[in-house]
């Protein structure tokens, strides 16, 4: 694959500081703040291993707006940018910064968001402790309490694993970025949406059918299942309206999942223990439905989840 990981997202939101309030409550960092021709200023944030990975800018209803992919060199660029002109999708290379960085912009057109492909080098976490977990036969920790009761720090998500995206025109955006940007599939859910990956996550992206083109979530990797309780916990202490999901743990990925809700509707998840899938791994996608496409266990979701609050106030404006 050419691209192994998501960059940075922006989203457009109507109320910056609000949102700037519950994403550094959620565990990401300020780093800058940028000046833009709108009155409120571009904020961004960062997480602990994947640099600055969020931007917030203002807009008249909450939307993304770009989404920034990292590719290994600039062959990989330039074979993204030949198989998007193939397929007659509008891209654009440019060259950027005194060392003239060389990056492609790409319109994906039933979204609507901007597609940038920038080079960086891979990312390397440093790994986190294993979990000290007593089980039948299995005593990891003797005559101690579990050190994930005594962690004192703050939750910091470790870097941005994926994002959902809502279009109205399904085969044309899985077309983008399976042909175009050569994600490759990982799971479908029957009637839903596509599952798919640009790194060894299962999955970077979920191209989901909608009836108005939409930010579903952003889903955050955290270190453990604690990492997850402790963090959403601290956040609902803060304001239990915030609270939309979980806990629990999803099929597809096989990850613990918690998802929370912005104040401009975005949902925002932390999660741990994803699947791994090696570039040269065997792997074969499963096509699910029912329940199986949401989760394997925890509690229901609510309506809410399925179809946002404010999907009907997104048709609308989108239609003036």
């Amino acid at each position: 694959m050419p691209l192994h990981r998501i960059e940075q997202l922006t989203l457009g939101v109507p109320d910056v500081a609000a949102a700037a309030g519950f994403y550094e409550d959620f565990g990401l960092v300020r780093s800058h703040t940028t000046p833009t021709a709108s009155p409120e200023p571009s904020l961004v944030f960062g997480t602990t291993d994947g640099g600055d990975q969020l931007r917030l800018v203002h807009s008249d209803r909450r939307r993304l707006l770009e989404a920034t992919f990292a590719a290994d060199d600039p062959d990989d660029l330039a074979r993204i940018t030949r198989r998007l002109q193939h397929l007659d999708f509008p891209v654009q290379v440019t060259t950027t910064g005194i060392g003239k960085n060389t990056q492609c912009l790409a319109a994906e057109p039933a979204t609507g968001i901007s597609v940038r492909i920038v080079v960086r080098s891979r990312l390397v976490q440093p790994p986190a402790p294993a979990p000290l977990y007593n089980g039948p036969g299995r005593t990891a920790r003797i005559a101690r309490r579990a050190p994930a009761l005594l962690r004192p720090d703050p939750v910091r998500p470790r870097r941005l694993g994926h994002f959902v995206l809502g279009t109205t025109d399904f085969d044309t955006t899985r077309q983008f970025f399976t042909d175009g940007l050569e994600f490759k599939v990982s799971d479908i859910v029957k009637d839903v949406g596509v599952f798919l990956r640009c790194s060894t996550d299962h999955h970077n992206l979920l191209v989901q059918r909608a009836p108005v083109p939409f930010l579903h979530h952003t889903s955050w990797q955290v270190d453990d299942v604690d990492e997850i309780g402790r963090g959403a916990m601290s956040m609902l202490e803060r304001d239990p309206g915030r609270h939309v999901w979980g806990l629990g743990r999803h099929y597809a990925g096989s990850n613990f999942f918690w998802y929370l809700k912005d104040p401009a509707g975005n949902f925002a998840e932390y999660h741990s223990d994803m699947d791994c899938i090696p570039e040269d791994a065997l792997w074969t996608p499963e096509e699910l439905e029912g329940a199986r496409g949401l989760y394997q266990w925890g509690p229901p979701p609510p309506p809410s989840f399925i179809k946002p609050e404010d999907l009907a106030d997104m048709m609308i404006s989108s239609h003036p």
